[in-house]
C-alpha cells in the first residue's frame, strides 16, 4: 500500500516553441498539416470508452477553404445522451475511490503525451479545424493545454493539503468529496485548452462528465479525447459526446443525478442552460453547481500619459489576434485627443503589414473566421457602421467568403460612445475607438465602466502612476482580469488566474485552485477521543 502523502510542486509554465524559419519545429508543423489536409478522419461517440456511431453525421471543414473536409462526425442523439450519462455514474465510484495522486498521474502524463509526442498532432488539427495561426495554436493546444493539466495538480496538492485543527479530545478532518452526480461540460470552438480544462479539471476532482464538444472544434477536441485515453483516462470518466446541444441538453439537465455544469460559451447559451436547471431544480438530488465564463466587451483605455506605440501595438495585437474570436479580445477603446494622431498613423501602419491568408501559410498573422454565421454577423456590424454618420471605417471593412470566411482587420472610429459597436459583442476582427477630451478623464472612465453589461477583461495604458491607479478603482469591476500597459489578452495558467463577473459569468477564475475548490464537496469529520460519560455541565450544579 502506497500511504505516503504526496504534494505536487509549482511548475513552470511550458516554453512557447517560435516556428522562425529553419526551425526543426517549423518543418514538423509543415509535415503534419500536409498529412491531416490528405486524410479524412471519421469521428465517433466515446461512450464508457467504446466508439458509438450513429445514424446521423456532419462534416468538418477548413474555416480558410470551406470546400475542403477534413472529418465526418456522429451525432449523439436522446438515446446517447441517456447512456452517457449512466456511463459517467457507473464509472464513478471506482474512479472517485482512486487516489487522486493517482487521478493526477493520469493527467499529467496527459500532459507529457501532448509536449512531446501529440503536440504537432494538437497543434495541426486546431490550425486546420478552428482557423488558428501557429502561434495562436501553440500557445493554445500546446502550451495551456499542457499548462491546465500540471498546474491542477499543483493546485489539488494545495486543496487537500488544507486541514482544519484538532482539539485535546477531538481529531478532525476534511474530507474533499466530488460532486454527488455527474458533471456536464460544454466547450466553445475558439481555444482547445478551454475544451481540455473543463472536463479534465472535474475529473481530477474525483467527478466523471459528459463533454459535449463544440462542433467547429472536433478535430482537436476528438484528439484530445484519444490523448486522454492513452494516458490511462478509464472509460466512462469522461465521456465525448459531439451532437445538437439541445438535445443532449434536454436529456441531462433533466436526470435526477445531474450534479453541474462547467460552461464556456456565450451569454444567451448560458443564461438558457441556468434558466433550464431552474426550472428542474425539483427533479435533483443535489443543488447543482453552475460555472459559467460567457462572453466580454473588453476595453482598452488610454491616459495622456501613454505611449502612443504601445498602445497601438496592444490594440492591434489584442483586437486581432484569432481573427478577434477571443472572449478577451479587445473590442472597444477610449483614447485622449492629444494620443489619437499619433496612436492611429501607428495602428494604421501595423494594419497595412498584416497578411490574411490560409493557416498553411506561415507567414499570416490573420486567417479566417469558423463558419458562414460568423462572418454574416461580423459584417452585418461592419455595414452598419459604414451606414452611420456617427462613425468612420478607417482600416479595413471588406469580407469575402467566397472560399473561406476571411474579413478584413477593421477599426471603426465613433463619435457616439454608445454606438452599437462599442456595446455589442462582435467577436470578430473589428475593434470601435472613442476619441475623448483629454480634461474629459474621469467622465469617459464612468462611460467605460458603464457601458457594456461584461466584465471580463480590460487595460489601462499610461505612465502616470495616479491616473493608474485611480482608472483602476473606477474599472474595480469592469473586469475580472485587468492589465496595466499591456492588451486585454493573453492570460497564462498560474500566473493570470482567468474569469468575468456581471455578464461575463461566475468568475470562478480558470487556471488556479479557485476553480477546482467547485468541484468538490467537502465533508467534515469529527472523532471524539473520550466522549462524555455524564448527562450534566457544571453550570446545572
Amino acid at each position: 500500500m502506497n500511504n505516503a502523502i504526496y504534494n505536487f510542486g509549482e511548475p513552470v509554465n511550458e516554453k512557447v516553441l517560435m516556428y522562425a524559419p529553419g526551425s526543426t519545429e517549423r518543418e514538423l508543423i509543415k509535415s503534419e498539416l500536409a498529412d491531416q489536409e490528405n486524410k479524412v478522419i471519421e469521428i465517433p461517440l466515446i461512450i464508457g470508452g467504446r466508439e458509438i456511431r450513429t445514424d446521423l453525421t456532419g462534416t468538418i471543414v477548413k474555416p480558410t477553404d470551406h470546400r475542403h473536409v477534413l472529418a465526418t462526425y456522429h451525432m449523439a442523439t436522446a438515446r446517447e445522451a441517456a447512456m452517457a450519462a449512466e456511463a459517467a455514474l457507473e464509472a464513478k465510484c471506482e474512479w472517485m475511490s482512486l487516489s487522486w495522486t493517482d487521478r493526477a498521474s493520469v493527467f499529467l502524463k496527459a500532459a507529457e503525451l501532448i509536449s512531446k509526442k501529440y503536440r504537432y498532432l494538437l497543434n495541426a488539427a486546431t490550425m486546420l479545424g478552428q482557423g488558428k495561426n501557429v502561434q495562436q495554436a501553440e500557445i493554445d493546444s500546446a502550451c495551456e493545454v499542457i499548462d491546465y493539466l500540471r498546474f491542477n495538480a499543483h493546485f489539488a496538492s494545495l486543496i487537500y493539503g488544507e486541514q482544519p485543527v484538532s482539539g485535546d479530545q477531538s481529531i478532525n478532518r476534511i474530507e474533499y468529496r466530488p460532486l454527488e452526480g455527474f458533471i456536464y461540460t460544454i466547450n466553445p470552438f475558439n481555444f482547445t485548452a478551454i475544451a481540455s480544462n473543463l472536463s479534465t479539471s472535474v475529473a481530477l476532482m474525483g467527478n466523471t462528465a459528459v463533454w459535449k464538444p463544440a462542433t467547429a472544434s472536433l478535430l482537436s477536441s476528438y484528439y484530445l479525447m484519444k490523448i486522454y485515453m492513452e494516458a490511462g483516462v478509464p472509460g466512462g470518466v469522461i465521456n465525448f459526446l459531439p451532437g445538437p446541444g439541445n438535445v443532449i441538453s434536454e436529456v441531462l439537465l433533466r436526470h435526477r443525478d445531474f450534479a453541474g455544469i462547467h460552461f464556456t460559451g456565450s451569454n444567451p447559451t448560458f443564461n438558457s442552460l441556468w434558466q433550464a436547471i431552474a426550472r428542474n431544480l425539483p427533479l435533483y438530488r443535489s443543488y447543482p453547481r453552475i460555472v459559467g465564463e460567457t462572453g466580454g466587451k473588453d476595453f482598452v483605455f488610454a491616459h495622456s500619459s501613454a505611449d502612443p506605440s504601445e498602445l497601438a501595438v496592444a490594440i492591434a495585437r489584442g483586437a486581432f489576434e484569432y481573427q478577434g474570436q477571443k472572449c478577451s479580445a479587445a473590442s472597444r477603446a477610449y483614447i485622449p485627443e492629444s494620443l489619437w494622431p499619433r496612436t492611429r498613423e501607428k495602428l494604421l501602419d501595423i494594419i497595412s503589414g498584416i497578411r490574411i491568408g490560409d493557416v498553411t501559410d506561415l507567414g499570416c498573422f490573420l486567417n479566417a473566421v469558423i463558419d458562414e454565421a460568423s462572418f454574416d454577423k461580423i459584417m452585418k456590424y461592419i455595414k452598419i457602421a459604414e451606414a452611420s454618420d456617427d462613425a468612420e471605417i478607417i482600416a479595413g471593412g471588406k469580407g469575402d467568403k467566397s472560399s473561406g470566411y476571411f474579413i478584413e482587420p477593421t477599426v471603426i472610429v465613433t463619435e457616439d460612445p454608445h454606438f452599437i459597436t462599442m456595446e455589442e459583442e462582435i467577436f470578430g476582427p473589428v475593434i470601435t475607438i472613442y476619441i475623448y477630451p483629454d480634461k474629459d478623464f474621469e467622465d469617459a472612465l464612468r462611460l467605460c465602466d458603464e457601458t457594456s453589461p461584461f466584465g471580463l477583461t480590460g487595460s489601462v495604458f499610461g505612465n502616470d502612476r495616479y491616473a493608474v491607479i485611480k482608472a483602476g478603482r473606477a474599472l474595480r469591476y469592469s473586469a475580472g482580469n485587468f492589465y496595466i500597459n499591456d492588451k486585454p489578452t493573453g492570460a497564462m495558467v498560474g500566473q493570470q488566474p482567468f474569469g468575468g463577473a456581471r455578464a461575463s459569468g461566475t468568475n470562478d477564475k480558470a487556471g488556479s485552485y479557485l476553480n477546482l475548490i467547485r468541484w468538490i464537496s467537502p465533508r467534515t469529520i469529527k472523532e471524539t477521543l473520550d466522549p462524555p460519560r455524564k448527562f450534566g455541565y457544571p453550570f446545572m450544579e
